[in-house]
């Protein structure tokens, strides 16, 4: 959530942090800061946006080898100036930044109150520096010693970034449950919660794992455990261009990784499946194919859009491998003292491969005998490197808080694993299977036409866009799809919005319906669309208003539509990725219309990594 930057090296630091700070900005955050070794240790904090802080830095000498910066989503503490990071410890000599929950904090605090510190913020991170300052001036030991101590006594997750005004070079940094990279440059080094801030100065990254202590000056990086053995740096290649972090002459993210998604399913197919032969590679989930054919059920555990991808694929897993699928929201998962026996099979779904509750959930079925598959799109990332095995979606980065390429490409991945292992367990017959092949290799083009829908969608935006409500409607595959639509409205728009089974309509929703609801149907032609019609008449019935979006060639239900979408025909397994895409656009131009910011809707993060 929120988003951490560093810099040590011969360079300026200020401006690469501040850039970092932009870079990152995606991320959700309601104040950030910076602080610089510049003849001392000088902290600038605000509430508001980074454009906000820079402003206030005008004139100011900004100069300093050295820097971390901060952007906050609050957690311990409401959004203002003095909640903002980095902190400032009471002897006034190390400064942090902290991206976590230092659950323990209100123990810690009270015995250092007992010892006469005083709190200038009401967050949990200025707890955390304040004890390692405690211990660094009681022990009289250095301050990697001090962090090691403390964290060794501290209950909760965090990344922190800790500098001291007596060392103009060193950089302590330390994770556990939330992400850190450091790039390493010739003779510098960066630090950030992702990538993105890094790639344009190098490729060469090292991902620092839980529990462990870097020490990172500009000629110098040591990786240490909290037991103070060192560790090896393993040092990675981003695949990852620096214009896949711009907006590229669209006027939001959003709206480019929307259209961005016939390449990045294509991207995500490429090397995979061959429609012609039929062969599909997976080699991260064939080495454990097996297991996952054997398994007694299979248990998808994701958050928000993911949740709903890995709804849909439980309709696909269940109707090509017959085997039982279970779909559970990760933060309810973990908490729950879920049955997991040994060979269960859970196959974890992240975009940032980061999420907080996705990453305990797998961590304790891990430790329950369960094999963990992941499907991430971050390489490098926690969930990744927990899980037994997988596969990357490939879709590139995705600064949009709402997710819209992510999980068109969770989707094809999912899918292309459920016709896999459907084929080599001869639950597939090779027919259907070659079918749906060429239906999931086709889908990247009639994604391109789709997207050609684009004036239609933003007409009928500005239609609805002053509704108080709407209501998404669709069954079987398009049920979930219909959950993801009434999310991206939520999120982009601010208008309530909420996504059902169209037969539960008459279950208490349809109590809802007038003149002036907009009703969305998912009513592309399936197995399911006669009894959509039916619901269809319902809505009208009673004078709600219906947008469809239908298969070409319906000629039923444009009569009983106030607006159609038509998109091209698809099997109605793979029907969805090209759905939801109409969606998507449906709420970006509604959020537009309205004049928000779809790029970064209010209280979101993109990646939410504490509880």
């Amino acid at each position: 959530m929120c988003g951490i930057v560093g810099y040590t090296g011969p360079r300026q630091a200020y401006p690469i942090v501040l850039k970092g700070l932009k870079r990152l900005e995606y991320r959700g955050y309601d104040s950030s800061g910076v602080a610089l070794l510049n003849g001392g240790l000088h902290v600038y904090k605000k509430k508001g946006k980074v454009a906000e802080l820079e402003d206030t830095l005008i004139g100011k000498n900004m100069e300093g080898h050295i820097g971390i910066g901060h952007t906050r989503w609050a957690t311990h503490g409401e959004p203002n100036d003095r909640n903002a990071h980095p902190h400032l410890s009471q002897s006034g000599e190390i400064a942090i930044i902290h991206n976590g929950i230092i659950e323990n904090y209100a123990q810690l605090k009270q015995d250092l109150l007992a010892k006469g510190y005083t709190f200038k913020s009401d967050t949990d991170t200025e707890v955390l520096l304040n004890f390692i300052d405690d211990i660094r001036i009681n022990n009289e030991c250095p301050l990697e010693e001090a962090v090691r101590i403390a964290l060794r006594r501290v209950v909760g997750a965090y990344c922190i970034l800790v500098i001291h005004k007596d060392d103009p070079e060193t950089i302590i940094a330390a994770r556990k449950g939330s992400p850190l990279v450091i790039g390493i440059g010739k003779g510098e080094h960066f630090l950030a919660s992702d990538a993105s801030p890094i790639i344009e100065y190098t490729k060469e990254v090292v991902y620092v794992n839980d529990y462990e202590i870097a020490i990172v000056r500009p000629d110098e990086l040591i990786l240490k455990n909290l037991g103070n053995e060192k560790q090896t740096p393993f040092i990675t290649k981003l695949d990852m261009d620096l214009t896949a972090i711009e907006k590229g002459g669209y006027d939001h993210f959003m709206l480019k990784e929307i259209f961005e998604q016939p390449t990045t399913i294509y991207d995500c197919l490429r090397g995979r499946l061959d429609a012609e032969t039929g062969n599909i590679t997976m080699s991260g989930i064939q080495k454990y194919a097996e297991q996952i054919m054997n398994a007694n059920r299979i248990m998808i555990v994701a958050c928000g859009t993911s949740w709903h991808a890995g709804l849909v694929a439980e309709y696909i897993i269940e109707e090509l491998c017959r085997i039982p699928v279970e779909v559970e929201y990760a933060s309810e998962f973990r908490y729950r003292n879920p049955i997991i026996n040994k060979g269960d099979v859970i196959i974890a779904i992240s975009q940032s491969g980061e999420t907080a509750d996705t990453l305990v959930a797998i961590e304790k079925a891990k430790e329950q005998g369960a094999i963990i598959l992941g499907i991430v799109n971050a390489v490098g990332s926690s969930i990744a490197r927990i899980s037994h095995a997988g596969a990357y979606t490939h879709a590139g980065p995705e600064i949009g808080v709402a997710s819209t390429k992510a999980f068109t490409a969770q989707l094809a991945v999912l899918t292309m694993t459920a016709l896999m292992l459907g084929q080599q367990k001869g639950t597939l017959d090779r027919d259907k299977f070659l079918l749906l092949c060429k239906e999931l290799a086709a889908i990247p083009e009639k994604a391109e036409i789709v997207l050609k829908l684009d004036s239609q969608i933003k007409a009928l935006a500005e239609k609805y866009k002053d509704a108080a409500d709407a209501l998404f409607l669709g069954r079987g595959y398009n049920f979930p799809v219909a959950l993801e639509g009434a999310l991206k409205l939520k999120e982009i728009s601010y208008i309530h919005a909420e996504g059902y089974p169209a037969a539960e309509m008459k279950h208490g929703p349809i109590a809802l319906v007038t003149d002036q609801l907009p009703v969305v149907f998912v009513a592309t032609k399936d197995s399911y669309h006669e009894k959509v019609v039916s619901n269809m008449q319902e809505i009208k019935a009673r004078k709600g208003k219906i947008i469809a979006v239908i298969t070409e060639g319906d000629t039923v239900t444009p009569t009983l539509a106030d607006d159609v979408i038509i998109i091209p025909a698809a099997h109605e397994i793979v029907a969805p990725m090209l759905s939801v895409i109409t969606l998507q656009l449906f709420s970006y131009y509604v959020g537009v219309a309205k004049g928000y910011d779809v790029d970064k809707p209010r209280n979101l993060a993109k990646s939410v990594t504490v509880e």
